[in-house]
């Protein structure tokens, strides 16, 4: 009796230690990461700059420390329009920018940040997850050896910042102004002469009249950049950014070789970024504006009805040679037109329909 009843509890014990074993046993140690990051944008710059080092500090904060992501904004490592051939040659793992600013090695590129008469944040969401756009983005991201995730959005852009009023479309032949991607091709069809320039160096440009107006971003943006100083006249709304999208791009085959649970967790920073900085935008813009104009004696003026149907024109003709570029710039193009139909259609009776009669009731 004796005997059964030691073997009994020593079979006990011993299936207690196993499963305590089992139980408590360290999981095996997942693989560090470090990441080098660089960017299109000026260290701490708001909401452009902090979105993007939030969503570096993130990658850490999600992991406890196993990813890390060392930042380097616009110059501290390369030129702000250098990152693209810093990330896709490998010397980088990452960068944070705006896809527009890369059109030049595909005009495709201009679809996945803004284009003339594009798509709403809200939009560019739907088309990217469930009409076929991060798929393109991909297929073209992977002829470059990168590979793209939404990573922010700024929400409708401002028309842009001029000297003189703007009354009609004849206004903006030989205006130089700063205005990147396909919406610089708009105004080129238009008589003006678009420049690129990274956000740091707009300021001293437009204040020592090397351009006659810019775009940037809106108020909150605007009034930090101090873009009032050189020009009074704020024009809305923009034609050329309904919606941009904010990207983080990564070297494919690094980012291939990832397991897929730390994929996961990238793409999740992303998303939260996303939509955290559209938040930040939307939150902070409408007390800039009453600064804008209150304070600082900012003119806000409406693009006449005839200006607006001149960019729609130019955009069109632009538009055009974009799909004569190759086939995929074709297959881009005709996916993001279905989804602009498509979702244009029902936020015309949801969003765009309500919003207007809540302001009208509310006097807003």
């Amino acid at each position: 009796m004796k005997r059964r009843e030691v073997i009994k509890k020593g079979l006990i014990g011993a299936g207690t230690v196993a499963a305590a074993t089992t139980i408590s046993a360290p999981a095996m140690a997942a693989e560090r990461i470090e990441i080098t990051m660089v960017s299109t944008w000026p260290r701490d710059f708001p909401g452009l700059g902090t979105g993007a080092q939030r969503f570096a500090q993130r990658l850490s904060d999600m992991t406890d420390g196993r990813i890390t992501a060392k930042y380097f904004s616009a110059g501290e490592r390369v030129g702000a329009f250098d990152v693209f051939d810093e990330v896709a040659s490998g010397n980088a793992q990452m960068y944070h920018g705006a896809e527009y600013y890369f059109t030049g090695k595909h005009p495709g590129f201009g679809y996945f940040t803004s284009v003339p008469f594009g798509l709403t944040a809200t939009e560019m969401n739907a088309w990217m997850r469930f009409g076929g756009g991060q798929e393109l983005w991909d297929e073209l991201s992977a002829r470059f050896g990168l590979k793209g995730l939404m990573c922010g959005n700024t929400g409708v852009q401002m028309g842009g910042w001029f000297r003189k009023e703007m009354k009609t479309a004849a206004d903006f032949k030989g205006l130089k102004m700063r205005m990147p991607g396909l919406g610089g091709s708009v105004l080129a069809k238009m008589g003006g002469s678009p420049v690129s320039l990274p956000g740091g160096q707009i300021y001293e440009n437009l204040i020592s009249g090397a351009i006659d107006a810019t775009e940037w971003v809106g108020p909150w943006n605007d009034e930090i950049m101090k873009l009032y100083e050189a020009a009074k006249y704020y024009y809305y709304p923009g034609f050329h950014e309904p919606g941009s999208m904010l990207s983080v791009q990564m070297n494919k085959k690094w980012w291939d070789a990832l397991s897929t649970a730390d994929q996961t967790i990238i793409e999740a920073a992303a998303t939260m970024e996303n939509e955290v900085m559209f938040a930040e935008f939307n939150a902070k813009n409408g007390a800039a504006l009453e600064r804008l104009l209150n304070q600082q004696g900012v003119q806000l003026r409406n693009f006449s009805e005839d200006t607006y149907d001149a960019f729609g024109e130019a955009s069109e003709e632009v538009f055009e040679e974009v799909q004569k570029h190759d086939e995929l710039a074709q297959r881009i193009h005709a996916s993001f037109v279905k989804s602009r139909r498509e979702i244009g259609a029902w936020n015309n009776i949801s969003d765009t329909a309500y919003v207007a009669q809540r302001n009208r009731v509310l006097g807003l």
